[in-house]
């Protein structure tokens, strides 16, 4: 959709704007509670200003999902959720899988109403729906989780203190990202070196973001959110060793975490 405007002046023949129809990558949280002070609690010990990730929103954009929560979940004031989001540099714009008197509170604080995401076409039903329908829902699926086929390469040892954040593409390293320093993709992770730091894939929501390492020796791994550290050491047969980091296809959220075979 394009709509443009001129002036009515005489000679005036350039338009003054122009509206387009655009596509925003936006982070989605999926409340799977409503105590707002719970869920401030997780939210800054994680991404709050004194939390374990700072840095780790620069003011993106946010759907706030309430597809997880019963129907019948008590209404409750939304400004104190809204006010936690915004401490964690994130910018709450809409609504999704909400209630009608939740979406009312919501659209009343300027929020928008977002369309709920289609759902996944699983191989059981593909086998029994019409081929073009099939086709045209993994399509949607894949643009909604990999905005772009970009690629962010660097080629520098990464010391601590820096931080490299591939927006809307997946992200290689072809040298060590030492102790201290982050290194963040909405896409994959490839770190064709010894991994250190901090590695964050998947980091707009996409659970099929994966971590490869040759070294895999982390700070802090995590998928869309889901993240494991150090203090929970890993097992022998991948830690220092070629491996592979990503979520179970289970429903359960889980990191796993695979040796590369050679």
């Amino acid at each position: 959709m394009s709509v443009s405007s001129a002036g009515n002046s005489p000679g005036h023949t350039s338009a003054s704007f122009e509206i387009k129809s655009a596509q925003l990558p936006l982070v989605a949280l999926m409340l799977k509670t409503n105590d707002w002070n719970l869920l401030a609690a997780d939210l800054e010990k994680q991404y709050g200003v004194a939390g374990e990730n700072p840095d780790f929103f620069d003011h993106d954009a946010l759907v706030i999902d309430f597809s997880q929560l019963a129907p019948d979940t008590p209404l409750q004031d939304l400004k104190p959720l809204l006010r936690v989001l915004r401490s964690c540099r994130l910018v709450p714009l809409a609504v999704r899988g909400a209630s009608t008197a939740w979406m009312q509170s919501a659209l009343a604080l300027g929020l928008v109403e977002a369309p709920v995401d289609a759902p996944r076409v699983r191989p059981a039903a593909a086998a029994t729906a019409p081929t073009e329908y099939v086709v045209q829902e993994v399509v949607r699926e894949i643009v909604r989780e990999i905005p772009g086929q970009l690629t962010m390469v660097v080629d520098k040892p990464l010391r601590s203190g820096q931080k490299i954040y591939a927006r809307g593409a997946d992200l290689v390293v072809l040298a060590m990202v030492n102790q201290g320093a982050e290194v963040v993709a909405d896409g994959n992770i490839h770190v064709y070196a010894p991994l250190r730091g901090k590695a964050m894939a998947g980091a707009s929501g996409n659970t099929n973001a994966r971590i490869f390492s040759l070294c895999l020796e982390p700070e802090l791994i995590s998928i869309a959110g889901v993240y494991r550290t150090s203090e929970n050491p890993l097992e022998p047969d991948v830690r220092g060793k070629p491996a592979q980091v990503r979520l179970s296809n289970d429903g359960q959220d889980k990191l796993l975490i695979e040796a590369l075979k050679t």
